[in-house]
């Protein structure tokens, strides 16, 4: 056994524990606390961890399992409902942004080649800081939240054509002009053909799969999926990022997406820690003690320019003022795709090591000044600054359902069949693959997917919900799950299926807001059809089940409010 490489795992985990914490702790992020545990455990710091390049081609499967997730996420009829502000406003920041920077790092004495590369990555914005900040304040559905919101998509996309760009800039002898053509038809013919492929042998796959295959067998594949579409673009001369991203892509319509992101979401939030380690451990601490003024003013340019030219866009997209201004702040900082494509550059041969450490410094730096820029942002956005005529986060029901079903055997199909008709947004989560697939077809939102697993809720919207029904035709796991999710979720109303009285006492305790037991229903209905054909007055009969139903809930919910 090789007891350095478990030393050296040991020495990783060891410094995430106990560093990164300490950052969420101080709201800085857990970005930079990856980062700074990189830099205190490696060759700048305290030497732990010398052989960088021994754990980085591990860590950049963080990048690909990113990559994967965003392009679950953005599913084209997402896109279709925000696109004047994503593909308007989210291309002129990038592109506007890009320019300035250009201009400025080639004034700077720096090649056209590499002030591109430099300037494009730099005009990206933290993604995790952001959105951890809007979501702290409860902003993302203000104006300056969409505004960045929107934003942010589209850098997310952009990395992708960024990243197929940097080995074409790397090649001397080709044009300027040409390299940006070759990126974007190589990402747009790529894109066409691993979508026709996928379209034709994924799903059908992916179904047999979970049909006949076990839920290890199932994340096997989910695993095998983006590793292989990952490592099939980089063998066609692009990046293994962008082939998790367009693998991602092939998922975001298709009713395994919910089970396979939950299933993909712990290899990529451990490998993408362990990816900004890796980068925190390249970062030359004694560049910044060199030359110190140069980093400070080459960080002021940064952030000055992107707050400038970031005001000056959401204007131009008619966005309030003040609006446009904590939207500036927000994401005047550099971001983490910004440490992958100056990776990339590095291994290229574009960047130079010493530019690299440099960019490294900036980005990082600026980083940690987005807490305190976002001090700056009034915590109460006037009314007369929400003046969007489109809204900028997207509303969709099968994004933010009012109602989750868990379950979708015959009493969730008919729950699912009411909600549709009273135009209700709705979300059903069932395991049973011939189930899914006679759902969709009939126009159901049922999606593959362990309800008894939070991260799969969690992943179809369960925390937008109004409420959850929990439908699944197994006492244990309806149990199970009514106890998760109230654990979870304690102020989510829970509506869930109950076999007897002593289920539904079991469920009320488990924190179900109500119950219904099957054996009630059907006797009570069972019993109008007998009074009714001996001669009982309906009214009558009517009177009689409804006191009988009081009671027999009545009972329960005095149990559980005596407890």
């Amino acid at each position: 056994m090789n007891h350095d490489g478990l030393l050296e795992t040991l020495i990783l985990l060891g410094a995430a524990v106990l560093i990164v914490p300490l950052f969420q702790y101080l709201r800085l992020g857990t970005v930079l606390g990856f980062l700074a545990a990189g830099m205190a455990i490696g060759p700048g710091g305290l030497a732990l961890v010398t052989d960088v390049e021994q754990v980085r081609g591990l860590a950049e499967l963080g990048v690909v399992f990113l990559l994967f997730i965003i392009g679950i996420e953005l599913k084209p009829a997402r896109l279709w409902l925000m696109r004047r502000q994503v593909f308007g406003m989210g291309s002129a920041q990038v592109l506007a942004t890009g320019l300035v920077l250009t201009l400025a790092l080639m004034a700077l004495e720096l090649e056209l080649r590499v002030a591109l590369l430099l300037g494009l990555g730099l005009a990206l914005s933290s993604t995790a800081f952001v959105l951890q900040l809007l979501t702290e304040r409860h902003e993302l559905g203000s104006s300056h939240g969409r505004a960045a919101f929107a934003i942010l998509l589209l850098q997310d996309m952009a990395v992708v054509p960024l990243l197929a760009l940097v080995p074409l800039l790397a090649r001397p002898e080709s044009s300027l002009g040409g390299n940006l053509g070759l990126a974007i038809l190589e990402s747009l013919g790529m894109v066409v053909a691993v979508i026709l492929g996928g379209r034709l042998f994924l799903r059908p796959l992916l179904h047999r799969v979970a049909l006949h295959g076990s839920q290890e067998i199932f994340l096997a594949t989910a695993l095998l999926l983006v590793l292989g579409i990952a490592m099939l673009i980089e063998q066609a001369g692009m990046s293994m990022a962008m082939g998790a991203f367009l693998a991602g892509l092939l998922i975001a319509d298709s009713e395994f997406r919910h089970q396979i992101m939950a299933d993909i979401q712990p290899f990529r939030a451990i490998l993408l820690g362990l990816f900004f380690m890796t980068v925190g451990m390249t970062v030359d601490l004694a560049v910044l003690l060199a030359s110190p003024l140069k980093i400070v003013l080459l960080l002021a340019a940064l952030i000055i320019i992107k707050t400038l030219v970031l005001w000056g866009v959401a204007r131009l997209f008619g966005v309030g003022r003040l609006a446009a201004r904590r939207t500036a702040l927000l994401l005047a900082q550099g971001g983490e795709f910004a440490f992958v494509l100056f990776g990339a550059a590095l291994h290229a041969g574009l960047l130079a090591g010493t530019l690299y450490q440099e960019a490294l410094l900036v980005v990082a730096l600026s980083m940690v000044m987005t807490p305190l820029l976002a001090l700056r942002l009034p915590q109460r956005e006037e009314t007369v600054e929400v003046e969007e005529s489109e809204p900028l986060e997207p509303a969709s029901g099968e994004e933010r359902p009012d109602v989750l079903i868990a379950g979708f055997g015959r009493m969730g199909q008919r729950i699912a069949a009411l909600m549709r008709d009273a135009g209700v947004s709705y979300v059903a989560i069932e395991q049973r693959p011939p189930l899914v697939a006679k759902g969709r077809e009939a126009g159901y939102a049922v999606y593959f997917g362990n309800a008894a697993r939070a991260d799969v809720l969690r992943s179809a919207g369960v925390a937008h919900s109004r409420l959850m029904v929990v439908a699944i035709d197994n006492p244990e796991v309806v149990e199970h799950v009514v106890s998760e999710v109230h654990r979870l979720y304690p102020g989510l109303p829970i509506y869930a299926r109950g076999h007897s009285r002593q289920r539904c006492e079991q469920l009320h305790k488990a924190g179900a807001s109500g119950v219904a037991s099957e054996n009630l229903e059907a006797s009570l209905q069972l019993a109008r059809f007998a009074l009714g054909a001996v001669g009982v007055a309906e009214e009558k009969v009517e009177q009689q089940l409804e006191a009988y139903r009081q009671e027999y809930y009545g009972y329960l919910v005095r149990q559980r409010a005596e407890e």
